[in-house]
């Protein structure tokens, strides 16, 4: 739908007032996690979209922290589940409890019932567990016995898993995968910023605490500006010739990718782009999506949802080169 100049400039001056409360969330979060900008973003853009998060990165890097962080600067409930193989599915949702005595069965809820649910190394319990999470990540509910329960929102599953074990772990099913709005790489912190870490620590004063700064109802209300930010017609059909060259790159002009890609990303992509793209204009105090927000969320929200062949994985190409090719490619509106 096509917006006049007024129109737009009325969403940007809702997205200027609403967006307020970003400052103190990262001055709050600050406080606690140094540096690791981009993995911070993903959090927000995640609670900004009702978007779930998956992080990947080796240990240390504070991916667990950050989202406890997170949820204790929210005036939410904050459940942790520690994935392990022998895990049940009862254990992450709930089950039905039987009382001798009134000879009734009652509903005993999982750590599921969270505002933010921390799934720790996730890739550690195997696919059964894994699955328990799929109906209350997609339809924001649980099913327990004869009776579903709706999750309370925001209803934010971020999960944690480390690339480097191989012994013990389960690789996470495509079905699972595409679930999950953005797969964030944390890295490891540049040089001064790991100098602070060790300073933080050594300093014997304790990890600084984050307060809650943030009510439920102000994130409400920034999700409904966030969906109401301009998106071009033209932007829309750049995240289309975005996703389509990963399930099509012979028909993008990319026919060396062809033999490289097994499969595309899902049209879960083309509508996680958009909203990552319009949570990027808002923390950008924006009342408008520009090409650049597409760009710049591409790689998060794809790469895990591009399979590769074998002869790719032969050729030590990952993820990350194809979105590269494609969005080096596809022209720029």
């Amino acid at each position: 739908m096509q917006l006049n100049h007024t129109e737009i400039e009325a969403i940007h001056q809702q997205v200027y007032i609403d967006s307020a409360f970003l400052d103190d969330l990262k001055q709050e979060i600050n406080k606690v996690i140094v540096g690791q900008e981009a993995m911070v973003e993903g959090l927000l853009t995640g609670l900004l979209t009702k978007g779930h998060i998956l992080l990947e990165g080796l240990p240390g890097l504070a991916k667990t922290l950050a989202i406890k962080t997170l949820a204790s600067t929210m005036r939410g409930s904050f459940s942790r589940i520690q994935f392990t193989p022998d895990l049940l599915p009862s254990d992450v949702v709930g089950t039905m409890v039987y009382h001798a005595q009134q000879h009734t069965f009652t509903v005993r809820k999982g750590p599921v019932f969270a505002n933010f649910v921390l799934a720790d190394e996730i890739n550690r319990a195997p696919a059964k567990v894994q699955s328990a999470l799929l109906e209350a990540m997609q339809e924001r509910q649980v099913t327990i016995g004869n009776e579903s329960f709706k999750l309370e929102e925001p209803f934010l599953v971020l999960a944690t898993q480390n690339p480097i074990e191989q012994e013990g772990t389960y690789t996470l099913p495509e079905a699972q995968l595409d679930r999950f709005m953005l797969k964030l790489q944390v890295d490891y912190p540049g040089r001064e910023e790991e100098r602070d870490i060790m300073r933080k620590n050594l300093a014997g004063e304790g990890m600084p605490i984050a307060k809650e700064v943030v009510s439920l109802e102000t994130i409400h209300k920034a999700r409904k500006t966030v969906a109401s930010i301009y998106m071009d017609q033209r932007i829309e059909n750049y995240i289309l010739d975005l996703v389509f060259a990963s399930r099509f790159p012979g028909k993008a002009g990319l026919k060396e990718l062809v033999p490289l890609i097994a499969y595309g990303a899902s049209p879960r992509a083309s509508i996680n782009l958009a909203l990552a793209a319009k949570a990027r204009a808002f923390m950008a105090r924006r009342g408008y999506v520009i090409p650049e927000d597409v760009r710049a969320v591409c790689h998060d929200v794809l790469r895990h949802r591009i399979g590769l062949t074998y002869e790719a994985e032969a050729e030590n190409i990952v993820q990350k080169d194809i979105i590269s090719s494609i969005i080096n490619h596809i022209q720029v509106p």
